[in-house]
């Protein structure tokens, strides 16, 4: 059945701060910032607000300053955000330099559920040099997939984009949702990674666009030169099928039932996503017309080709 998420990406350029009122003043200048611009969705009734990476950071600081402010800041920030997910009744992707249980900082995403809990996080796996030796941020080493209230996500920080290693641990684990939080946008390669883990995609990215992508790697909405947010409403229960011996069935499907169903085809690919409009899920209509999965096929075909006889010698 229908399992739609209401989903708005925030990636505003990073505030200027006001040395002269210390480091506690500019953590109250970075929640400033963005209760201005949370405020900008509120009316959108999001589901889901992913903020870009390092949000409650300036772009004045030195490196030196930077320490000291995130030592200064501590959770004052986070523990904001937690309440407005709190109050607001949503959940928020708050992405932040933060320190770990041993007091040492990681690049975090921290999904926040709608009463203000945390239902995990993400530490960015692939930092580049200067968070390593000059902020002395340590590298993650997991690739979790949360469980929101709406769906499962998964966390990807910026850098991360270029490395195959965490996107094929993705690949087993199939979170329904990439939550992309960056200073860097990646162009097509948000695509790749929405389509290679069949998964919904939300890009959060400074300055940049922001971005929606279907799990048939469709960018289906993004921010302007105007607007630096996007609103958009995702559908959770869905497939990936290719076209491949399902032409006739998929026929079928649409008949049946009609506006209950979506299959979209994003051209070019060969393979489309199937979305249940209906009380019926994705997964049943799948099942009753004997639609043959992406993965499935694929695995298939693999199988033929490495079949005694059947490659060359």
């Amino acid at each position: 059945m229908a399992r739609n998420v209401r989903i708005s990406a925030l990636g505003p350029a990073s505030f200027v701060a006001d040395k002269a009122s210390g480091y506690d003043g500019i953590a109250r200048q970075a929640i400033r910032h963005w209760d201005g611009w949370i405020d900008k969705v509120l009316p959108e009734t999001p589901d889901l607000i992913v903020l870009h990476e390092a949000c409650d950071r300036p772009s004045n600081l030195s490196e030196a300053e930077k320490r000291e402010y995130y030592h200064a800041r501590g959770l004052t920030v986070l523990e904001h955000m937690r309440a407005i997910a709190k109050r607001e009744g949503v959940n928020i992707a708050f992405s932040s330099d933060q320190p770990g249980e041993d007091g040492r900082l990681r690049n975090r995403t921290s999904f926040i559920g709608r009463n203000g809990e945390i239902c995990g996080f993400y530490n960015k796996n692939h930092l580049v040099w200067e968070e390593n030796t000059e902020y002395g941020i340590l590298f993650g080493k997991d690739a979790p997939v949360v469980q929101m209230d709406f769906g499962t996500v998964a966390g990807v920080t910026c850098f991360d984009l270029n490395f195959d290693e965490l996107r094929e641990k993705y690949e087993k684990s199939r979170p329904e949702l990439l939550v992309f939080c960056s200073m860097y946008h990646g162009g097509f390669v948000q695509q790749h990674w929405a389509y290679s883990c069949r998964s919904w995609f939300v890009g959060a990215v400074c300055s940049l666009p922001c971005t929606v992508i279907s799990p048939v790697g469709e960018i289906v909405a993004r921010s302007t030169n105007y607007f630096p947010y996007v609103n958009h409403t995702i559908n959770l229960d869905y497939a990936v099928a290719h076209l491949d011996y399902n032409w006739d069935k998929l026929d079928a499907l649409r008949s049946k039932y009609k506006s209950g169903v979506t299959v979209r085809d994003p051209g070019l690919l060969g393979s489309v996503l199937i979305t249940s409009e209906c009380s019926v899920p994705a997964a049943e209509m799948v099942k009753e017309f004997e639609i043959e999965l992406l993965d499935d096929y694929m695995a298939r075909s693999l199988k033929h080709r490495h079949a005694p006889g059947k490659m060359e010698e």
